[in-house]
């Protein structure tokens, strides 16, 4: 049963998605009334976050069962002694997942207000506590040890600095204030640092601050998927295209016993320094981090000072990832999307560059991996489709694990083609809250089924390039 109301979008992204998911290709397969109802279901899952949190294991540094210890040592602390398990996966070995309790609905709450930016509010809803810069608005009186109630400002209209807001808020849940008024909105400019930690939040999930930053990396359950998926070897050349924030990048690099290449790009320096980090802090040594732009990284001829980074000849790579820039409505929880439809429509030809410099920078008999967490058809199966006519070499390939849905219909591909991707699309499976009396009540079957469909919506497609051009 839905906690949230249904994501809101504008008028024009509503109509454009509405097109999208009652194509006549789906309603001449499901009928008029299913497709309705699932598309009405994915629209009341996205507002609310997944149903477990997903921690990927540095395997390069520790094993999963001696993590699997810590974490359920340090979630008993957090949650002052509550009984919530940690689960292996069967398929996916170096995951962890930890069922979300919540929502939680009998929380009392209290006259001192704190309103905090759309997307600290997503973090809180997966577990975070409330740092500074994501504070917008506070009760005139707040002082530091204050118990304050936490809400969302899910459209962006509260000013910053504000003493009271009378427009749409989501309640988050109660914290205590770690400062005062004066402290967040100083004349010094906003302090970073914890704000309101959270002591009941509507969704209770653990906080990873720094909780073993060394050997646990968050990560949503289908963005672990992909590596595997992909599946490089020690001593290969692998590319990822859009690296950044270099999850994937580490994940590859773990997989590979850190033996082997992993270049990975991005074209925002920061970000490119965001994947240096990660890298050094898992300590893994084959990745080499770029700030180029991707769709620029083929060159044509070889270059006279032997540099290892981009642009590269043609292939030049065994593996290449693409988890590439989208529209990101499969992102969750996410209550009110602002993108316009001149936004939502810009990514698929940017895709179609980035795709075309992937293929040519493959070896012949090499991988290439496409992936969004998006859910339209022009940015997931329309591209398949693209792909397979105007690459010939290109053919599509089986993925393992496979755990998500199957792709979608809607942009002509055969049933057999669509069987070969994986779309995870979180309406797959009815919206359910999480209590501890149900959760010591669920086998672990049951609980990881949930784990794989109660997720983010993502699209994965593998190809492999065969021999000739």
């Amino acid at each position: 049963m839905a906690f949230f109301p249904k994501i809101s979008f504008q008028c024009e992204v509503e109509e454009y998605l509405s097109k999208v998911f009652r194509n006549s290709e789906l309603i001449t397969a499901l009928g008029t009334q299913e497709a309705e109802s699932r598309y009405q279901s994915l629209l009341s899952h996205l507002p609310h976050p997944p149903a477990f949190t997903t921690v990927r294991v540095n395997t390069h540094l520790a094993s999963v069962k001696h993590l699997k210890n810590l974490l359920f040592e340090e979630i008993q602390q957090q949650f002052k002694g509550l009984c919530v398990p940690v689960l292996e996966h069967p398929e996916i070995q170096d995951i962890l997942l930890i069922p979300v309790i919540g929502p939680r609905r009998g929380i009392k709450k209290h006259a001192s207000e704190v309103i905090v930016g759309a997307h600290c509010g997503y973090a809180v809803l997966r577990g975070a506590h409330v740092y500074v810069p994501g504070i917008i608005s506070t009760s005139k009186f707040l002082k530091a040890g204050d118990l304050v109630s936490v809400y969302s400002d899910i459209e962006g209209k509260c000013k910053r600095g504000a003493k009271e807001f009378g427009g749409i808020k989501v309640f988050l849940g109660n914290g205590i204030s770690e400062l005062s008024r004066s402290e967040i909105f100083g004349s010094n400019g906003p302090l970073n640092g914890m704000g309101i930690r959270m002591i009941e939040p509507v969704y209770l999930s653990p906080s990873f601050d720094n909780v073993l930053p060394s050997h646990l990396f968050l990560q949503n359950l289908p963005s672990v998927v992909v590596s595997h998926v992909l599946n490089p070897q020690p001593g290969e050349r692998i590319l990822d295209v859009c690296a950044a924030p270099g999850g994937k990048t580490t994940h590859l690099a773990a997989l590979m016993n850190d033996q082997g290449e992993v270049i990975a790009m991005d074209k925002i320096a920061n970000k490119v320094k965001k994947i240096k980090q990660n890298a050094e802090l898992l300590q893994l040594n084959c990745i080499k981090a770029f700030c180029y732009d991707g769709t620029k990284a083929l060159s044509i001829e070889k270059r006279e000072d032997e540099q290892e980074g981009p642009p590269f000849l043609p292939e030049s790579f065994d593996r290449i990832l693409l988890d590439a820039p989208c529209s990101g409505m499969g992102q969750r929880p996410n209550m009110a999307y602002s993108w316009t439809l001149k936004e939502v429509t810009s990514y698929q030809p940017l895709q179609r560059k980035l795709f075309t410099v992937a293929v040519k920078l493959l070896k012949p008999g090499g991988v290439l991996v496409y992936s969004t967490c998006t859910i339209t058809l022009s940015e997931n199966e329309e591209q398949v489709a693209w792909a397979l006519e105007t690459f010939p070499c290109l053919q599509l390939q089986p993925q393992e694990p496979h755990i998500g849905g199957e792709g979608m219909r809607g942009a002509g591909l055969s049933l057999v083609q669509l069987k070969l991707l994986q779309r995870f699309d979180p309406s797959a499976v009815t919206l359910q809250g999480m209590d501890i009396n149900s959760l010591q009540d669920s086998r672990e079957d049951d609980l990881i089924s949930l784990a794989n469909k109660d997720c983010i919506g993502f699209f994965i497609a593998k190809f492999i390039k065969l021999n000739g051009k």
